[in-house]
């Protein structure tokens, strides 16, 4: 049975519901739906179900800024995040635009008829909706496939390899030796969590990660829910979060080496004496150019103080029956190992894109402002921000998008294509913002970014809302 929509929304995480709220508000009577493929909402925090997992951003702006997040703890576990994503797409009458178990497998656009084709797996059997418009909330990385480093001799390990992206329910490491390899959040998060019942848990690292940790509760953010209006205070409350990271960023990059001096200090006060603050905690980048690790009331650094928990700086020369071998000569000795080593990025959800049955290729495009990709119409990619909270991304590029799609309605335009102008000259760069390894690895399947005009990479929330407020949405833009 064939089916036809005004819009599709693809996703039921964060970047899906953000989208998908918006239409409802800023276009009111139009036809969508949310075409979900997995069995559950939620995205991330229904997929990935490791120990310990939780939020890296605060909740108050990583949560819906249409329905904000009303707990006292600003880090939430993947249980409460997945439940609060279910709760607000029902307070918002998402729920029956939902469809569950659709997988979209293609998108094509037919030029002639000036609509999508996409090919949706319901359980194994395909049908077809035709849309005229995509808003892609898929996320950026496959849920399918991990990324999978290669690393020497695994495939000779008698243990159990454990993906925290597809962590085993079964998976009893109780008074088991495990090694988490990988520095970045979900390495941080697997040592305190793993270590409270593991015999014991080493987190080995290739290079080291700026970690710093916060309260779960922020003590001004009690005293401003004691004495202030909610209102009032929840407002406060969302400013701040806004303000501090951009804050810190800022000085992070003009005064680089006084906050890598200050981490120094802040980081060794909280290292047991045994554990040095070099090489584990001396990152080759300076601070704001990756993604700062999150230690929740210091957790991390508390499991070190432990005899159930330690750090090793070095490169694994090969994995054996029983263990890893370092470069150094060191052995580590395992029964469990963890490969924390990022994800592998997909856009689209993985559907083949096509125009008039011709397949595209991503990574010779340009992305405009971020959202729409060039000579592709009338489809969006809701990204969100890789080095703050997502969902602040993903909300404001909603809104752009629908915005242009209410210009395209009043011009009496049906479609809307970005395209690049050869004589802009623009010179290509990388789509997201941080130096990750995992994201290097990706620049052959993602879109790019430019160095001018709207093709440039999105510089960060501050600067996308004055441009959907007040800036110039239909540059680079052909209305037909």
């Amino acid at each position: 049975m064939e089916e036809f929509f005004d819009i599709v929304v693809v996703g039921a995480g964060l970047a899906g519901i953000t989208g998908a709220y918006r239409i409802q508000t800023m276009l009111s009577g139009k036809r969508f739906i949310i075409l979900e493929a997995r069995e559950r909402i939620g995205g991330t925090w229904d997929l990935f179900k490791y120990p310990g997992i939780r939020s890296d951003s605060d909740l108050t702006t990583y949560g819906f800024p249409f329905a904000p997040w009303t707990h006292e703890r600003q880090i939430a576990s993947g249980d409460e995040i997945a439940l609060y994503i279910r709760d607000t797409a029902k307070t918002c009458g998402l729920e029956d635009k939902i469809r569950l178990n659709h997988r979209v497998l293609a998108a094509d656009w037919s030029s002639e008829g000036k609509r999508w084709k996409l090919t949706v797996s319901i359980n194994g059997i395909e049908t077809i909706v035709y849309t005229n418009f995509v808003l892609w909330g898929s996320g950026y990385y496959d849920q399918r496939q991990a990324l999978n480093p290669t690393i020497p001799g695994i495939e000779h390990f008698e243990g159990v390899i454990a993906h925290p992206q597809f962590w085993p329910d079964s998976l009893d490491y109780s008074n088991k030796r495990v090694v988490v390899i990988g520095s970045g959040a979900t390495a941080i998060t697997l040592l305190p969590a793993m270590s409270k019942t593991a015999s014991h848990v080493t987190m080995l690292q290739r290079s080291p990660s700026y970690v710093l940790a916060i309260p779960t509760i922020a003590p001004e953010d009690r005293i401003f829910r004691s004495y202030l209006p909610g209102w009032v205070s929840s407002r406060l409350i969302r400013w701040k979060y806004l303000l501090l990271p951009r804050l810190t960023m800022e000085l992070c990059k003009y005064f680089p080496k006084v906050v890598r001096s200050g981490m120094r200090r802040i980081t060794t006060s909280l290292l047991p004496l045994h554990i040095p603050h070099d090489p584990h905690f001396e990152p080759r980048y300076n601070m704001g150019e990756q993604r700062i690790c999150l230690a929740p009331d210091g957790d991390f650094f508390k499991c070190l103080h432990s005899e159930r928990a330690s750090i090793v700086t070095d490169t694994i020369k090969t994995v054996t029956e029983s263990g890893i071998e370092l470069n150094s000569g060191q052995r580590l000795p395992a029964d469990v190992i963890v490969p924390a080593t990022g994800l592998r990025i997909q856009l689209f959800g993985g559907a083949e894109i096509k125009l008039d049955g011709q397949a595209i290729k991503i990574n010779e495009k340009y992305a405009w402002n971020g959202t729409m990709l060039q000579d592709i119409p009338n489809a969006s990619l809701l990204i969100g921000y890789t080095s703050t909270a997502w969902t602040l991304g993903a909300d404001i590029m909603a809104q752009l998008v629908i915005k242009v799609m209410i210009e395209m309605e009043e011009r009496g335009a049906k479609t809307i294509t970005p395209r690049l102008d050869p004589k802009m000259g623009v010179k290509p760069s990388r789509l997201l913002d941080i130096d990750a390894t995992y994201v290097k690895v990706a620049v052959g399947s993602t879109p790019m970014a430019g160095d001018r005009g709207p093709w440039r990479r999105r510089a960060g929330y501050y600067e996308d809302c004055l441009k959907v407020r007040f800036g110039n949405l239909t540059q680079g833009l052909v209305f037909e």
